[in-house]
């Protein structure tokens, strides 16, 4: 009671400032999560109730990871896990276990941006403090979360929009966009910044967008039909290195060669697309960091501990081309 006590002092006392594993837990965690019920009990530990989107990508993958390794009991902590599975519907089911459960703080990255408000209402009423990693909500009542940890990511579309002005800016150029999942923020904020970007140069055009949900089998899909739909094409930017990845394998599949005869850029920087990037597969790729986990343990704490925490934390995120990708391989974490 006085660590609920503490957070929810804690909530109150939030500075308004301004303003992306391995293995995951069974696809239902949320309904074993919710046929749980009652209140938690681990003594001296943290409990956190976090749910995941889903385990879609090599990100996704390195971001649970990351959280189920540093929230730890040895670290203070009792985590319970759930997969969305990329739905809604699942998220807002687990987020209402834990309240069932009387967890001490719930932090999930959500699979949308909208229709958030009444859940998390509910936690608030609770008196549980919520934290936002890696996608943030659209929601108007920012007291209904404490804190958000992740990126920036229409920087990050700019970023990548910036690459290609500066690099292939100079011809025409037709481009394909391999969209994230409709509605998440990380799609709506990549698109937004990459079109700012090469909004000042008519000889960059977009003649097609679509979702690829953040998988490489249907970035695979996807590009498979923009290469029967668009004879030419000279560039994808690809909302995720996974859909990259795919769109490598229909590129090679047409008899073309991806990083020459169609330029590919991506965001993310995992493992897989930072090799293809070594390999001339892929030509560039905007960072976004998963490593969320130490972050996320830091806001708990303080938010336990009745601090103050900020608002909107955004991590750092690099750039990288096929130089920069070989040096730092050797040492990449994911």
């Amino acid at each position: 009671m006085g660590r609920k006590l503490a957070a929810a002092a804690a909530a109150v006392a939030v500075l308004a400032l301004a303003a992306c594993g391995g293995t995951t837990e069974p696809a239902d965690d949320a309904t074993a999560a919710a046929d749980g019920g009652g209140a938690t009990s681990s003594g001296d530990l943290v409990v956190v109730g976090f749910s995941q989107v889903g385990a879609e990508s090599g990100w996704r993958a390195a971001n649970t990871k990351s959280i189920q390794d540093t929230l730890t009991a040895d670290n203070g902590f009792d985590l319970k896990f759930s997969d969305a599975q990329q739905k809604q519907e699942n998220q807002i089911q687990a987020i209402r276990s834990y309240i069932a459960q009387d967890v001490d703080v719930i932090a999930f990255s959500p699979v949308v941006e909208s229709g958030w408000d009444a859940v998390l209402e509910e936690a608030k009423a609770a008196g549980i403090p919520v934290v936002l990693t890696d996608r943030a909500v659209d929601s108007q009542d920012e007291s209904l979360y404490v804190s958000f940890i992740g990126s920036d990511f229409v920087l990050e579309g700019q970023m990548a929009g910036e690459w290609v002005v500066e690099n292939l800016g100079s011809e025409p150029l037709k481009v394909v966009e391999l969209q994230g999942t409709t509605g998440s923020a990380p799609a709506i904020d990549r698109k937004e910044g990459f079109e700012a970007a090469i909004a000042g140069n008519d000889n960059i055009e977009i003649i097609a967008s679509q979702t690829g949900n953040f998988t490489r089998t249907e970035g695979k899909a996807v590009m498979e039909g923009f290469l029967q739909a668009n004879p030419e094409i000279d560039l994808v930017f690809a909302h995720n290195d996974d859909m990259g990845l795919g769109a490598i394998e229909a590129i090679e599949a047409a008899g073309l060669v991806p990083g020459v005869d169609i330029k590919i850029v991506t965001i993310d920087a995992v493992h897989d697309g930072m090799q293809a990037l070594a390999d001339g597969k892929i030509n560039y790729i905007v960072e976004c960091n998963p490593l969320l986990g130490p972050d996320l343990a830091d806001i708990i704490d303080k938010v336990m501990a009745g601090e103050s925490v900020e608002k909107r934390i955004v991590v750092e995120d690099l750039a990288f081309d096929q130089e920069a990708a070989i040096e730092a391989l050797p040492t990449r974490e994911y």
